[in-house]
């Protein structure tokens, strides 16, 4: 009878510790409102790169016969960069400076021929008209003026056609030596000397190297299409770079792509279809500001760009505000989905699912915060504005003082509900220790 007693009272003290905790109430933390200023940030992530960088690709094909700079080296606008063999272009040129010659003399024997076509056309013609020659003699006369007429023009025309070729054959020739075309730097050197390259035409030509001004500097990262919206030109951004960790540097926005990268960007009118699950990005260009650090292109960044400031407001933790159909729970609406679609199955459920979706889509989602009141929450509603890496705006809902639960967050987005008991963790811990 002793042992069944005790067996008894072993069943209901877990029970009884049970409801003593469920009395103590929700374990949270409180953070108290306060009036502060809150800036708006994006953040994005992206490379540093020279504002201006200049490919050296060349425009005849051939083989490098010199490159006399080297990558990182400091150059003025002029300098001598690539030499490509001359052989073929040199001969080129001989050959229509030959050909130009020969022309000029043809056309000097054209020209005397239709000089004397000119004077025994005029002696033919002024016999004619006094009956002393005949009709066939004044007609081979005026044909050899045409044929002498003729043939002036057409060596003029041979003159001027192989003076073009002459001057292409010379543009050509100047190419196979390229020059620095502004000052920098050389910040990519991607050919050795005894490369045979392609020529830049109707197609991309071979990337020599690279000439950047690395005195100005930007970073180019990709803004998401639902942050775009709020970057603007002039925004004021904070740059934090991989390879100077204890470096701030200042920054704004002073172009901003007006197509997309990716998906619809370029090529918009092509056959490709729309991939709906493929994040649209914005290409987002900020100058940097600081000049004492030398910075190199491909250096990792990361922006936050101040994108909108409100001074003076009422801000909590951002983790405090969270989202309530109804005054529910998303646990509460996870359940009752649940086990209405257990209730339900085949045209039905498709059915139930419809009309889900359709609620779903009236039914306004609340923002609301849980204010600590003495051993209690209470659920109040809240208008929010902008908000920053640890604070939003509340423009309704909250005084400067009052307690708000700022987590945890389980307790915050699925547990507490209006009314329910809570205990503060801090209290817990003091407790501990004592």
């Amino acid at each position: 009878m002793i042992v069944v007693i005790l067996v008894v009272a072993g069943l209901g003290a877990p029970a009884y510790f049970k409801n003593k905790n469920a009395d103590v109430g929700q374990m949270v933390t409180v953070e108290k409102a306060v009036v502060k200023t809150i800036t708006q940030l994006v953040t994005a992530t992206g490379k540093v790169q020279p504002e201006i960088e200049v490919k050296i690709s060349p425009e005849v094909a051939g083989e490098i016969i010199a490159i006399p700079v080297k990558e990182g080296e400091t150059i003025k606008k002029g300098a001598l960069l690539v030499k490509i063999k001359p052989d073929t272009y040199q001969a080129q040129l001989e050959q229509q400076e030959a050909a130009l010659t020969s022309a000029r003399a043809s056309s000097v024997l054209g020209k005397a021929q239709l000089s004397k076509a000119t004077q025994d056309f005029a002696q033919s013609e002024e016999l004619h008209k006094k009956n002393l020659v005949s009709d066939a003699d004044f007609t081979t006369a005026k044909t050899s003026l045409d044929v002498a007429q003729a043939n002036f023009e057409n060596y003029v025309a041979q003159i001027r056609r192989t003076e073009a070729s002459l001057s292409q054959a010379r543009d050509q020739l100047s190419k196979t030596t390229i020059y620095a075309p502004m000052d920098g730097s050389i910040s990519s050197l991607s050919s050795q000397v005894g490369e045979r390259v392609v020529a830049q035409s109707s197609f991309t030509g071979t990337e020599i190297m690279r000439v950047a001004n690395l005195a100005n500097m930007e970073v180019r990262v990709k803004v998401n299409e639902n942050d775009i919206v709020n970057v603007k030109l002039g925004d004021k951004t904070v740059i934090s770079i991989d390879a100077y960790p204890a470096r701030k540097f200042v920054g704004a926005v002073y172009e901003i792509s007006s197509s997309a990268q990716g998906v619809g960007g370029a090529g918009a009118g092509s056959n490709q279809s729309l991939n709906t699950d493929e994040v649209t990005n914005f290409l987002v260009k900020i100058r940097i500001a600081d000049r004492d650090i030398p910075l190199r292109p491909g250096m990792s960044a990361t922006i936050d760009i101040e994108t909108h400031t409100v001074e003076n407001v009422v801000a909590v933790p951002v983790q405090s505000v969270t989202v309530r159909a109804g005054g529910k729970t998303s646990e509460e609406l996870q359940q009752a989905k649940a086990k209405e679609v257990r209730e339900k199955s085949g045209n039905e459920l498709d059915v139930a699912n419809e009309k889900e979706e359709a609620r779903r889509n009236k039914v306004k989602l609340d923002r609301v915060v849980f204010i600590k009141k003495g051993a209690v929450v209470e659920l109040r509603k809240v208008e929010t504005g902008i908000a920053d890496n640890t604070s939003i705006e509340i423009k309704s809902g909250v005084k400067a003082g009052e307690e708000i639960v700022s987590g945890s967050y389980a307790a915050i987005s699925r547990k507490l509900k209006d009314g329910a008991k809570v205990q503060l963790e801090k209290a817990k811990k003091e407790d501990e220790k004592k």
